[in-house]
């Protein structure tokens, strides 16, 4: 992958490439390397396979093969001699039987008698002494089953998860009194994480009656509070450790925490430890992936380009369980209309529970599916105004003073033309585009075009979601004069280890070596919350900062001494001490969790993308030739590191436009193996620039939003939008594949949308066990409460939790 990068200084100063950003780190003549690199380079870094625990056995699942059935039985073949295994089911959970987190609809264990709503979902779980008497006994376990009715399109499902509603002004009339109305719909499928390591955890009985578990996981405390529940367990009894990471991408925040009970359930019954390690197959054919969603625009403008209404529904299919979809949908909701003001909005979004497996956490959340749509909204709409896309985002793309769909008066941190200007003048858009126009013309094989899309995305929680989860952060001076940062927060290549140690030691005024990290243990560190929305920099690098400033005023107050010269005699002296610094909300942020009203995000992060393209007119192929990306970071910690996020954030987002699809038959994946499942290899990747702009957020010490999301967000429609400036049509469905282009170009009927199975029985119920509206707290109001994205130490739904 080719690559360049450019930093742009705040608009308080002439747009330049700068030296390092925030004043406290600015006197270093080079950023620290990455904290865990060398051990990763060297081959002694250790991912959880990589670790050996005497005695360990081996744990597999027991899967369904229906998507929604009856359990009758769990057989054993009488002919197998089974006390060579270890066999656990539901009636054996010493808790409650339920993945805590959001709702209480997901059972660790399918019980006989209970429902199965989802093909590969969990049923048993075996344990052996060796990997061929464990694979031997797999396959002498056989389900009786009773089928059950099907629904597998969302639009078809009677039963929702979750639904909002945002309004402002008075849609209704602005589109009636619109001079144009544009009208569409936009699809996109499943996306798989497919982080470079699969899921795995190992298991192991403690002498107090706990379970310790070891994996690769993003957030300790989610599988802690799922432990505690379902193994009936105590503070200390669950302990969570994070072992090396290989990447996660929001398929190991909540994932985990299933996987973490499987193995626990059998070390607990075998009194040994279990390795559960999943293959690559198991893995994507079971875990949750990115939801897929339908969203329709109608949209009402003047002749002259004035955006007076927008009226946007958005379906997502959240699968068989909730997991974490409210929060999805929810900030899809609100990321729908795009980065544009206008006075007169409806956005509603419902999710559906179909009996597919369950969707959850990637990149992006929920705005990429939305925001796509918006994007090619605006792109269509420039197209029948006969506009230039760059000329309409600059006259509707949002500035400081204006005000979103919740009400919310955007006060500071807006850099939505600042991005979008970064980009276009980087990559030549106006020229470039004008230039193929006048050149183009009829014959050839090939065709290139260019495109452009712009995005915001909400930085941390919504609303009072960090109010709620109330993160704790320490920084321990300890008895031996060691600095140390104790946080939840996980490393899982993005770089927490290396910016965290930084921004403490700039606070402190030492070296950052001088600053250790204590290893992601529950039974060591605070609940910082989940590595997730892009917080880690803004929210716990806040929280740091602050126990950083205590830190230093008590050591300089009781030594007279500046901290650098004094700390090691003070901590010789006094002892150890520990500050623990808890969030405090942001000053002035207000929002309303039952109406969906005020300040969703205490500030946003923005980005524009522009994309080249050549497109094959014989096989409809797309070679994606460069990508420009500017992403409004706040301020900038680590340069290389947030380069790396913008870059491999346009590949990831590069691959969800042009060819990462996940085919469906009777609720089962089809393609679940990298031979069949298709990411963009060092071969498919594009030239990527990235552009760092900073616009400083002034609730945040350091001033940084967080980087990992935002490029998810532009890459794809820039693509789209590229692939209709080569060939003139546009696709309305994610991937743009070449079937799909080729179907466009023919006016031949489009292939299925990715997850979409035709013959679906309208009505079926996707959940028996839940009410006919399905676990939707409040199906009859007009909006559902702000969910927390978190799982309760107590059971209860969403609603009565929060």
């Amino acid at each position: 992958m080719k690559r360049a990068s450019t930093r742009i200084a705040p608009p308080s100063r002439p747009a330049e490439r700068v030296a390092p950003a925030a004043p406290a780190l600015a006197a270093r003549t080079a950023f620290p390397l990455r904290r865990e690199g060398p051990a990763k380079l060297t081959g002694e870094a250790r991912y959880a396979d990589d670790l050996v625990f005497a005695g360990a056995w081996y744990g597999a699942t027991i899967r369904s093969d229906d998507p929604h059935a009856t359990l009758i039985a769990i057989d054993r073949d009488p002919d197998f001699d089974w006390s060579r295994v270890l066999i656990v089911t539901a009636d054996e959970i010493p808790g409650e039987n339920v993945v805590s987190l959001i709702s209480d609809d997901q059972p660790v264990l399918v019980p006989v008698g209970g429902e199965i709503r989802h093909h590969a979902e969990p049923v048993a779980l075996l344990a052996a002494a060796d990997r061929s008497t464990l694979h031997a006994a797999k396959r002498r376990i056989q389900l009786r089953t009773e089928r059950l009715p099907a629904v597998f399109d969302p639009l078809a499902s009677t039963q929702q998860i979750a639904h909002f509603a945002i309004r402002r002004g008075d849609a209704e009339k602005g589109l009636a009194d619109a001079e144009l109305i544009v009208e569409g719909e936009y699809r996109v499928g499943h996306q798989e994480q497919l982080y470079i390591e699969n899921q795995a955890m190992i298991a192991l009985p403690r002498d107090d009656g706990g379970i310790t578990v070891h994996g690769s996981l993003q957030c300790p405390y989610y599988i802690h509070k799922a432990m505690k529940r379902a193994l009936n367990l105590t503070d200390a009894q669950a302990v969570v450790i994070q072992s090396e990471t290989g990447g996660g991408f929001g398929g190991k925040e909540e994932y985990p925490s299933m996987i973490a009970l499987h193995a626990a359930l059998l070390a607990r019954k075998l009194g040994k430890p279990v390795r559960m390690i999943y293959d690559r197959h198991e893995d994507i054919s079971a875990t949750t992936k990115r939801h897929p969603a339908i969203v329709r625009h109608r949209t009402g403008v003047t002749r002259d380009g004035e955006l007076v209404a927008q009226e946007i529904e958005v379906v997502m299919d959240g699968g068989a369980y909730a997991t974490l979809t409210p929060v999805v949908l929810s900030r899809g909701t609100i990321h729908a209309g795009g980065p544009y003001r206008c006075e007169n909005v409806t956005i509603t979004g419902r999710a559906m529970a179909t009996n597919t497996p369950p969707n959850g956490a990637f990149r992006g959340f929920g705005a990429p599916q939305t925001e796509f749509a918006a994007e090619m909204q605006v792109n269509r709409i420039a197209e029948a105004l006969d506009v230039s896309p760059l000329e309409l985002r600059r006259r509707w793309a949002y500035r400081e003073g204006d005000v979103t769909p919740t009400g919310q008066v955007l006060r500071e941190s807006v850099a939505a033309l600042e991005v979008l200007e970064a980009a276009a003048e980087t990559a030549g858009f106006s020229r470039k585009r004008t230039d193929r126009r006048r050149a183009s013309t009829s014959g050839g094989t090939r065709a290139s075009g260019i495109g452009l899309a712009l995005a915001w995305h909400g930085a941390g929680f919504t609303g009072a979601g960090e109010t709620h989860l109330a993160s704790v952060a320490s920084i321990e001076l300890t008895d031996v004069g060691a600095i140390r940062v104790l946080t939840a927060s996980t490393e899982m290549g993005q770089g927490t280890k290396t910016i965290f140690p930084q921004l403490v030691a700039a606070e402190l005024g030492i070296g950052i070596d001088e600053v250790e990290m204590a290893p992601q243990d529950t039974s060591l560190v605070p609940d910082s919350g989940p590595t997730v929305a892009s917080r880690t920099a803004m929210v716990v690098g806040r929280i740091l900062i602050g126990a950083a400033r205590k830190l230093r005023a008590r050591v300089e107050e009781s030594s007279g001494q500046p901290f650098p010269r004094s700390y090691r005699d003070f901590a010789k002296r006094n002892g150890g001490i520990r500050i623990d610094e808890r969030f405090e909300p942001y000053p002035g942020i207000t929002f309303d969790e039952e109406r969906y009203v005020g300040d969703a995000y205490p500030c946003y992060g923005w980005a524009a993308a522009v994309a080249e393209v050549e497109v094959d007119l014989d096989t409809g192929e797309v070679a994606v030739e460069s990508v420009v990306s500017a992403d409004d970071v706040g301020r900038v910690i680590h340069p290389v590191l947030a380069e790396g996020q913008v870059e491999g954030g346009t590949l990831q987002a590069v691959g969800y436009a042009t060819m990462e699809e996940i085919k469906l038959a009777d609720g089962r994946y089809l393609n679940d193996r990298l031979a069949t499942y298709l990411i963009p290899t060092a071969l498919d990747a594009p030239r990527i620039t990235s552009i760092l702009v900073e616009k400083p957020f002034s609730g945040s010490p350091h001033g940084a939003k967080g980087v990992g999301e935002l490029p998810m967000d532009v890459a794809a429609p820039a693509v789209v939008a590229a692939i209709h400036d080569a060939v003139g049509v546009w696709i309305h469905e994610l991937p743009a594949t070449p079937e799909r282009i080729l179907a466009a170009l023919s006016g031949a009927s489009a292939p299925d949308t990715p997850g979409s199975e035709p013959g679906t029985r309208s009505g079926a119920r996707a959940n028996r066990a839940a009410p006919a509206r399905g676990v939707d707290p409040r199906p009859e109001a007009p909006s559902d409460p702000l969910p927390l994205r978190a799982p309760q130490d107590k059971g209860g739904d969403w609603e009565r939790d929060r």
